[in-house]
């Protein structure tokens, strides 16, 4: 990050800063956030505020929900002022929801993201930098991506293991290698470790009788069902954590040791909302709506993640915590060869088709049986023969060769 000029040790400094506030200076920082993110879009980012036309912009709680729908015109019609693709942080949404969406975050704001899950992942003894972490998640399979990724996996500590196959052959190598490595922590698709779990289960292993090295798991992307984290503790023999967030905003939440489900209120503001968009008491479920404090290069102010949550009865300003978060379940898809795979496998699938253009505006993926899979979508107008054959060839990369794919058009 220091290398590509992401100012992380600011960041760092910055983020202590924060959490050293009181309660009530914590609140006043937050609104004071709050205004000047608001205020900086209004003023730099055309797109912000021909959104905002009509409304009464000093009235937080009169500012329109942005959904993901909003956003899915060219990248470069929402960027603020001064901003390129060549100057920000570009990433890709998942597409988890059904809605793919391409985003832009500046430098700083990255950093502070990143600032944060350092913070978390200390609470557990893990150095985020240079701790050896077993990575359970996917990986582009062809071309430059994989290259980069494995890359960066070699600088940041980290093998990865492959969500695309979790079959009994690959799960038995799987235990090979946390044999004779001393990694410190599990990382990864909810789903996937789940699996690699019952498998241990099966065997009769606690993972950390044969890799002593571990301190926790850290479970991210999807839902944690209770029933799976007892399996997940009881066979991996270390401390479960839930990490709630989304590629967008980064870290949401996170479980700390007393199995507090806490809200990040250092780079982001959370609310829950009702129908009308209104703010929801503790305790009742509605909408989860976030705002990211620092992100000047594009504007995620009362973003609409698509998920339902529940704050706490506990919580406070500072300090709030997730009851709850209802969404993002994804099933393993079983195939005829008896490979099975991860849902979030879909996503470098489904990348084929995400483009800036913003032809495709949602997807949906069924199985209807165990060779036949159905892509349906939205979008402006059908997939071009070249898009369907790469849509098919990557089911085949990613999958197996040999399955039925279909394509539907909404």
């Amino acid at each position: 990050m220091k290398i590509k000029g992401f100012p992380i040790e600011k960041a760092k400094r910055d983020l202590k800063k924060i959490q050293c506030k009181t309660d009530g200076e914590h609140e006043a920082y937050l609104n004071q956030r709050k205004d000047a993110i608001v205020k900086h879009h209004l003023n730099n980012t055309p797109f912000y505020k021909t959104f905002t036309e009509g409304c009464n912009t000093n009235d937080w709680n009169s500012l329109p929900v942005i959904q993901k729908k909003d956003l899915q015109i060219p990248l470069k019609d929402r960027l603020s002022i001064g901003f390129t693709t060549k100057n920000c942080h570009i990433h890709k949404t998942s597409g988890s929801s059904g809605t793919p969406l391409i985003f832009a975050k500046d430098k700083y704001a990255h950093a502070m993201s990143w600032a944060n899950f350092m913070d978390r992942y200390s609470w557990y003894g893990i150095d985020a930098a240079t701790s050896k972490q077993a990575r359970f998640y996917g990986i582009p399979l062809g071309g430059a991506g994989y290259y980069k990724e494995r890359f960066k996996d070699m600088l940041g500590n980290r093998f990865r293991f492959s969500v695309f196959d979790l079959g009994a052959q690959q799960l038995e190598k799987n235990i090979s290698i946390f044999k004779k490595t001393a990694f410190e922590y599990i990382n990864g698709y909810t789903s996937a470790i789940v699996q690699f779990a019952k498998y241990l289960q099966q065997k009769n292993i606690i993972l950390k009788d044969i890799c002593p090295s571990l301190k926790v798991c850290i479970v991210t992307a999807e839902m944690l069902f209770e029933d799976d984290k007892i399996v997940l503790e009881n066979h991996l023999g270390i401390p479960i954590a839930n990490e709630y967030g989304s590629a967008e905003l980064s870290l949401i939440a996170f479980n700390n040791s007393n199995n507090d489900w806490l809200v990040n209120t250092e780079d982001l503001f959370v609310e829950i909302l009702d129908e009308k968009n209104q703010p929801l008491p503790y305790g009742k479920k509605g909408r989860i709506v976030v705002t990211s404090l620092y992100n000047v290069a594009h504007p995620f102010i009362r973003y609409d993640l698509g998920d339902i949550g529940v704050l706490h009865e506990r919580s406070t300003t500072k300090t709030p915590i997730l009851k709850s978060v209802l969404g993002r379940t994804s099933d393993l898809a079983l195939l005829p060869s008896g490979k099975k795979a991860a849902g979030l496998t879909f996503y470098y699938v489904t990348k084929t088709v995400i483009e800036d253009d913003a032809n495709v505006k949602e997807f949906i993926i069924e199985q209807h049986d165990i060779e036949t899979f159905k892509v349906i979508y939205t979008s402006k107008e059908e997939l071009s023969e070249g898009k369907i054959t790469a849509v098919k060839k990557a089911m085949e990369t990613y999958l197996e060769p040999g399955l039925t794919i279909l394509f539907e058009r909404k």
